[in-house]
């Protein structure tokens, strides 16, 4: 078991292969696991890291933990990535990890080489984010309503993955993921969902970043195609293309494959020399 303390925190990790550093940032249930089949994939290429978020999985609660922020999950990736003496770091990060990942080119430029943030919780920017919200709330309520806070996290997972990205979780990963539901529903929820830069921010990233959405959420009636809508907002202030990936909002459990295939090119393309011929920008699918 690889752990490293941060700051007040002490975080597992998954160190995984040689070369250019990869470090992937999870979202909800802040668990490595979600990415331990593109990790290792991608292992033949590149170093690659992911770790259980602060208080998540086999990351301890820190003492006297009670609330958290975006700027502290921040802190806590730039000193991993300091701690393991692999910044600056081509770094990707997902759902949360992808605010996360918004947070840490602001903040700490300095350890990330460049970023693939793909649909951060910008709920706001959505066209509806009222009815968005009001969908939350519900899944919310039931769940709480049983006393569970489990079957409250479950039936988030279930509109933000689908039935396939529920499934594609193996059972360990899956009791480790609704493990974490007082962790996310009492502290990080909110943190994340507050979190919006400002379009001024946005636009004075030195640091190469590509936003990334999920081909399957595009249509407009796809359940989570607000994802889609808060990557083209963070696409057009960043003045980047935006991609799509394979998949919808979880192509880490649903389409691992084709998500290492698509996040190859890119990763030569934004790591130093990796000794083999890459284009120095991706194609805009937007």
């Amino acid at each position: 078991m690889s752990v490293i303390d941060v700051g007040d925190a002490r975080l597992y990790y998954e160190r995984y292969g040689h070369g250019p550093a990869v470090l992937f940032i999870s979202g909800v249930t802040g668990d490595a696991g979600l990415w331990t089949r593109t990790a290792q994939a991608l292992a033949d290429e590149f170093t690659v890291v992911a770790y259980d978020r602060r208080g998540n999985s086999r990351s301890p609660r820190p003492e006297q933990w009670t609330s958290t922020s975006v700027d502290e999950q921040a802190d806590d990736a730039a000193g991993l990535l300091r701690g393991l003496g692999i910044a600056p770091a081509v770094v990707v990060g997902a759902s949360g990890g992808g605010a996360i990942l918004t947070n840490l080119v602001l903040r700490h430029p300095e350890v990330v080489r460049a970023a693939v943030i793909h649909e951060p919780p910008f709920v706001s920017e959505s066209s509806d984010p009222d009815e968005v919200g009001k969908q939350l709330g519900r899944l919310f309520e039931q769940g709480m309503a049983t006393g569970d806070p489990k079957r409250a996290l479950e039936g988030l997972l279930l509109w933000a993955w689908g039935e396939e990205g529920i499934a594609a979780a193996e059972p360990d990963l899956r009791r480790r993921l609704l493990a974490n539901a007082e962790v996310f529903l009492t502290m990080e929820l909110g943190a994340f969902i507050e979190y919006l830069p400002s379009p001024q921010e946005l636009a004075g990233v030195t640091v190469p970043c590509i936003v990334a959405a999920g081909a399957g959420n595009r249509d407009p009636a796809a359940p989570y195609h607000h994802g889609y809508e808060e990557s083209q907002w963070l696409a057009t202030h960043m003045r980047t293309d935006l991609i799509e990936l394979p998949g919808a909002h979880a192509p880490y459990l649903t389409h691992p494959t084709e998500l290492t295939d698509a996040l190859r090119p890119l990763l030569r393309a934004l790591s130093p020399n990796t000794g083999r011929d890459s284009s120095p920008r991706p194609p805009s699918s937007s």
